[in-house]
Protein backbone atom coordinates (compact mmCIF):
# COMPACT_ATOMS: atom_id res chain seq x y z
CA UNK A 1 0.00 0.00 0.00
CA UNK A 2 2.73 2.33 0.85
CA UNK A 3 4.23 1.92 -2.93
CA UNK A 4 1.21 2.75 -4.01
CA UNK A 5 0.43 6.08 -2.48
CA UNK A 6 4.18 7.38 -2.40
CA UNK A 7 3.66 6.46 -6.61
CA UNK A 8 0.55 8.44 -6.88
CA UNK A 9 2.40 11.25 -4.97
CA UNK A 10 4.60 11.37 -7.56
CA UNK A 11 2.13 11.45 -10.46
CA UNK A 12 -0.16 13.44 -8.89
CA UNK A 13 2.80 15.93 -7.84
CA UNK A 14 3.77 15.73 -12.11
CA UNK A 15 0.47 15.57 -13.49
CA UNK A 16 -0.40 18.87 -11.81
CA UNK A 17 2.78 20.02 -12.63
CA UNK A 18 2.17 19.83 -16.26
CA UNK A 19 -0.95 20.85 -15.81
CA UNK A 20 -0.56 24.22 -14.43
CA UNK A 21 2.51 24.43 -17.03
CA UNK A 22 0.44 23.23 -20.35
CA UNK A 23 -3.08 24.43 -19.61
CA UNK A 24 -3.92 20.65 -20.08
CA UNK A 25 -5.87 17.94 -18.40
CA UNK A 26 -3.95 16.03 -15.61
CA UNK A 27 -5.43 12.45 -16.89
CA UNK A 28 -2.94 12.51 -19.85
CA UNK A 29 -0.52 12.00 -17.56
CA UNK A 30 -2.91 9.92 -14.48
CA UNK A 31 -3.84 7.26 -16.67
CA UNK A 32 -0.77 5.52 -18.09
CA UNK A 33 0.48 6.19 -14.52
CA UNK A 34 -1.62 4.39 -12.43
CA UNK A 35 -1.62 1.93 -15.56
CA UNK A 36 1.89 1.25 -14.62
CA UNK A 37 1.69 1.03 -10.83
CA UNK A 38 -1.29 -1.24 -10.78
CA UNK A 39 0.26 -3.54 -13.07
CA UNK A 40 3.61 -3.81 -10.91
CA UNK A 41 1.31 -4.26 -7.74
CA UNK A 42 -0.48 -6.71 -9.86
CA UNK A 43 -3.64 -5.34 -10.37
CA UNK A 44 -6.22 -7.61 -11.98
CA UNK A 45 -5.73 -6.83 -15.77
CA UNK A 46 -9.19 -7.42 -16.20
CA UNK A 47 -9.89 -4.04 -14.54
CA UNK A 48 -6.60 -2.40 -14.10
CA UNK A 49 -7.46 -0.01 -17.26
CA UNK A 50 -10.57 0.85 -15.94
CA UNK A 51 -9.71 1.47 -12.64
CA UNK A 52 -6.86 3.77 -14.06
CA UNK A 53 -9.66 5.77 -15.95
CA UNK A 54 -12.09 5.88 -13.17
CA UNK A 55 -9.40 7.24 -11.07
CA UNK A 56 -8.41 9.73 -13.32
CA UNK A 57 -11.90 11.00 -13.82
CA UNK A 58 -12.22 11.47 -10.05
CA UNK A 59 -8.89 13.57 -9.49
CA UNK A 60 -10.53 15.75 -12.29
CA UNK A 61 -13.14 16.63 -9.78
CA UNK A 62 -10.79 18.73 -7.83
CA UNK A 63 -9.01 20.25 -10.63
CA UNK A 64 -11.98 21.34 -12.32
CA UNK A 65 -13.28 23.04 -9.48
CA UNK A 66 -10.56 24.86 -8.72
CA UNK A 67 -10.03 26.20 -12.38
CA UNK A 68 -13.70 27.23 -12.73
CA UNK A 69 -13.44 29.04 -9.50
CA UNK A 70 -10.44 30.79 -11.06
CA UNK A 71 -11.96 31.24 -14.25
CA UNK A 72 -15.17 32.62 -12.77
CA UNK A 73 -13.37 35.30 -10.62
CA UNK A 74 -11.59 36.34 -13.63
CA UNK A 75 -14.88 36.65 -15.35
CA UNK A 76 -13.98 34.38 -18.55
CA UNK A 77 -16.55 31.88 -18.03
CA UNK A 78 -19.66 32.26 -20.53
CA UNK A 79 -22.17 30.29 -18.47
CA UNK A 80 -24.67 30.29 -21.17
CA UNK A 81 -22.18 28.18 -23.36
CA UNK A 82 -21.63 25.73 -20.23
CA UNK A 83 -25.50 25.36 -19.62
CA UNK A 84 -26.02 24.16 -22.92
CA UNK A 85 -23.14 21.30 -23.34
CA UNK A 86 -23.33 20.35 -19.95
CA UNK A 87 -26.74 18.36 -20.24
CA UNK A 88 -25.05 15.93 -23.01
CA UNK A 89 -21.55 16.32 -21.93
CA UNK A 90 -22.60 14.71 -18.98
CA UNK A 91 -24.86 12.09 -20.32
CA UNK A 92 -22.64 11.56 -23.12
CA UNK A 93 -19.69 10.92 -20.01
CA UNK A 94 -22.46 8.26 -18.51
CA UNK A 95 -22.31 6.11 -21.84
CA UNK A 96 -18.73 6.66 -22.56
CA UNK A 97 -18.02 4.81 -18.65
CA UNK A 98 -20.47 1.97 -20.14
CA UNK A 99 -18.65 1.59 -23.43
CA UNK A 100 -15.65 1.82 -21.92
CA UNK A 101 -16.65 -1.55 -19.38
CA UNK A 102 -17.77 -3.43 -22.35
CA UNK A 103 -14.70 -2.70 -24.71
CA UNK A 104 -11.93 -5.78 -24.27
CA UNK A 105 -9.16 -4.31 -22.96
CA UNK A 106 -7.49 -5.06 -26.01
CA UNK A 107 -9.88 -2.53 -27.57
CA UNK A 108 -9.68 0.28 -24.51
CA UNK A 109 -6.13 0.13 -24.27
CA UNK A 110 -5.72 1.18 -27.94
CA UNK A 111 -8.51 3.89 -27.76
CA UNK A 112 -6.19 5.52 -25.15
CA UNK A 113 -2.92 4.86 -27.07
CA UNK A 114 -4.33 6.24 -30.07
CA UNK A 115 -5.47 9.69 -28.03
CA UNK A 116 -2.25 9.95 -26.26
CA UNK A 117 -0.80 10.39 -29.38
CA UNK A 118 -3.61 12.62 -30.71
CA UNK A 119 -2.60 14.91 -28.00
CA UNK A 120 1.28 14.08 -28.55
CA UNK A 121 1.29 15.78 -32.25
CA UNK A 122 -0.90 18.82 -31.04
CA UNK A 123 1.94 20.03 -29.21
CA UNK A 124 5.11 19.22 -31.25
CA UNK A 125 3.33 20.57 -34.45
CA UNK A 126 1.85 23.84 -32.16
CA UNK A 127 -1.47 22.76 -33.69
CA UNK A 128 -3.56 25.75 -33.21
CA UNK A 129 -7.07 26.09 -34.42
CA UNK A 130 -8.04 29.22 -36.72
CA UNK A 131 -10.88 31.32 -34.91
CA UNK A 132 -13.95 30.80 -37.23
CA UNK A 133 -17.24 32.11 -37.80
CA UNK A 134 -19.20 28.90 -37.29
CA UNK A 135 -22.77 28.82 -36.36
CA UNK A 136 -22.96 26.76 -33.44
CA UNK A 137 -26.64 25.96 -32.81
CA UNK A 138 -28.43 24.05 -30.07
CA UNK A 139 -28.19 20.81 -32.34
CA UNK A 140 -24.54 20.43 -32.82
CA UNK A 141 -23.67 21.67 -29.32
CA UNK A 142 -25.92 19.29 -27.99
CA UNK A 143 -23.72 16.51 -30.54
CA UNK A 144 -20.36 17.89 -30.10
CA UNK A 145 -21.58 17.73 -26.22
CA UNK A 146 -22.02 14.18 -26.55
CA UNK A 147 -19.13 12.95 -28.46
CA UNK A 148 -16.88 15.20 -25.82
CA UNK A 149 -18.37 13.37 -23.00
CA UNK A 150 -17.97 9.44 -24.70
CA UNK A 151 -14.53 9.91 -25.37
CA UNK A 152 -13.47 12.01 -22.34
CA UNK A 153 -14.78 9.28 -20.09
CA UNK A 154 -13.24 6.19 -22.60
CA UNK A 155 -9.78 7.60 -22.30
CA UNK A 156 -10.16 9.63 -18.39
CA UNK A 157 -9.18 13.02 -18.93
CA UNK A 158 -11.45 16.47 -18.90
CA UNK A 159 -12.38 16.64 -22.86
CA UNK A 160 -10.14 20.33 -23.20
CA UNK A 161 -7.91 18.72 -25.94
CA UNK A 162 -11.31 18.25 -27.73
CA UNK A 163 -13.68 21.53 -26.48
CA UNK A 164 -11.33 24.34 -26.54
CA UNK A 165 -10.73 23.80 -30.51
CA UNK A 166 -14.61 23.32 -30.85
CA UNK A 167 -15.11 26.07 -29.08
CA UNK A 168 -12.79 28.36 -30.77
CA UNK A 169 -13.70 27.50 -34.33
CA UNK A 170 -16.90 28.53 -33.65
CA UNK A 171 -15.50 31.59 -32.78
CA UNK A 172 -14.41 32.12 -29.03
CA UNK A 173 -11.81 33.77 -27.72
CA UNK A 174 -8.78 31.35 -27.14
CA UNK A 175 -9.20 32.69 -23.22
CA UNK A 176 -13.16 32.44 -23.20
CA UNK A 177 -12.71 28.68 -24.97
CA UNK A 178 -10.23 27.59 -22.04
CA UNK A 179 -12.91 28.85 -19.15
CA UNK A 180 -15.92 26.89 -20.86
CA UNK A 181 -14.09 23.90 -21.23
CA UNK A 182 -12.86 24.14 -17.85
CA UNK A 183 -16.33 24.39 -16.75
CA UNK A 184 -17.14 21.49 -19.08
CA UNK A 185 -14.52 19.62 -17.13
CA UNK A 186 -16.17 18.98 -14.21
CA UNK A 187 -19.52 17.82 -14.89
CA UNK A 188 -17.50 15.36 -17.64
CA UNK A 189 -15.60 14.56 -14.10
CA UNK A 190 -18.57 14.15 -12.07
CA UNK A 191 -20.75 11.77 -14.09
CA UNK A 192 -18.08 9.90 -14.86
CA UNK A 193 -16.78 9.28 -11.78
CA UNK A 194 -20.14 8.45 -10.81
CA UNK A 195 -21.09 6.03 -13.60
CA UNK A 196 -17.76 4.20 -13.38
CA UNK A 197 -18.44 3.95 -9.41
CA UNK A 198 -21.84 2.72 -10.19
CA UNK A 199 -20.73 -0.06 -12.43
CA UNK A 200 -17.96 -1.38 -10.41
CA UNK A 201 -19.90 -2.60 -7.62
CA UNK A 202 -20.58 -5.72 -9.18
CA UNK A 203 -17.49 -6.22 -10.17
CA UNK A 204 -15.30 -8.86 -9.19
CA UNK A 205 -11.90 -9.02 -7.78
CA UNK A 206 -11.98 -5.69 -7.37
CA UNK A 207 -8.35 -4.01 -4.73
CA UNK A 208 -9.44 -3.30 -0.95
CA UNK A 209 -10.30 0.31 -0.80
CA UNK A 210 -12.06 0.61 -3.88
CA UNK A 211 -15.99 2.21 -4.85
CA UNK A 212 -16.74 0.73 -7.52
CA UNK A 213 -13.66 1.43 -10.16
CA UNK A 214 -12.53 4.53 -8.52
CA UNK A 215 -9.36 3.18 -6.30
CA UNK A 216 -9.88 5.23 -3.29
CA UNK A 217 -5.89 5.64 -2.11
CA UNK A 218 -4.79 6.73 -5.56
CA UNK A 219 -7.61 9.44 -5.75
CA UNK A 220 -6.34 10.77 -2.57
CA UNK A 221 -2.93 10.69 -3.01
CA UNK A 222 -2.76 12.51 -6.57
CA UNK A 223 -5.74 14.80 -5.84
CA UNK A 224 -4.40 16.40 -3.21
CA UNK A 225 -0.60 16.39 -4.65
CA UNK A 226 -1.73 18.03 -8.16
CA UNK A 227 -3.72 20.65 -6.35
CA UNK A 228 -0.22 21.72 -4.96
CA UNK A 229 1.85 21.84 -7.74
CA UNK A 230 -0.58 22.96 -10.39
CA UNK A 231 -0.44 26.65 -8.98
CA UNK A 232 3.57 26.41 -9.37
CA UNK A 233 3.39 25.06 -13.07
CA UNK A 234 1.20 27.98 -14.07
CA UNK A 235 3.70 30.07 -12.69
CA UNK A 236 6.40 28.53 -14.60
CA UNK A 237 4.14 28.76 -17.26
CA UNK A 238 5.57 32.45 -17.77
CA UNK A 239 9.10 31.72 -16.94
CA UNK A 240 10.05 28.85 -19.36
CA UNK A 241 10.46 28.24 -22.87
CA UNK A 242 7.09 27.01 -23.37
CA UNK A 243 7.61 25.93 -27.14
CA UNK A 244 10.85 23.53 -26.04
CA UNK A 245 9.04 22.25 -22.96
CA UNK A 246 5.93 21.39 -25.11
CA UNK A 247 7.90 19.20 -27.39
CA UNK A 248 9.59 16.99 -24.57
CA UNK A 249 6.24 16.46 -22.64
CA UNK A 250 5.22 15.68 -26.58
CA UNK A 251 7.82 12.94 -25.97
CA UNK A 252 6.58 11.66 -22.91
CA UNK A 253 3.11 11.22 -24.14
CA UNK A 254 4.34 9.16 -27.40
CA UNK A 255 6.58 7.33 -24.52
CA UNK A 256 3.39 6.46 -22.62
CA UNK A 257 1.61 5.49 -25.43
CA UNK A 258 4.22 2.81 -26.70
CA UNK A 259 3.97 1.42 -22.97
CA UNK A 260 0.63 0.87 -22.85
CA UNK A 261 0.45 -0.37 -26.63
CA UNK A 262 3.40 -3.02 -26.28
CA UNK A 263 3.06 -4.02 -22.78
Amino acid sequence: MLIIVLSCCLIGLVAGLLAGLFGIGGGLIIVPGLVMVFSSQHFPESSSLLQAVATSLATIVLTALSSVYAHHRLGTVLWFKVWRLAPMIMLGAGVGAVVAEQLPVVWLRLVIVVFLVYAGLQLVLSVKVQPGVKQQPVWLDSLAASLIGVLSAIVGIGGGTITVPYLVYGGFEMRQAVAVSSACGLPIAVAGTVSYALLGLTAQNLPDYSVGYVYGPAFIAIGLCSVVTAPLGAKLAHRLPAAKLKRYFSVLLFASALKLLFS
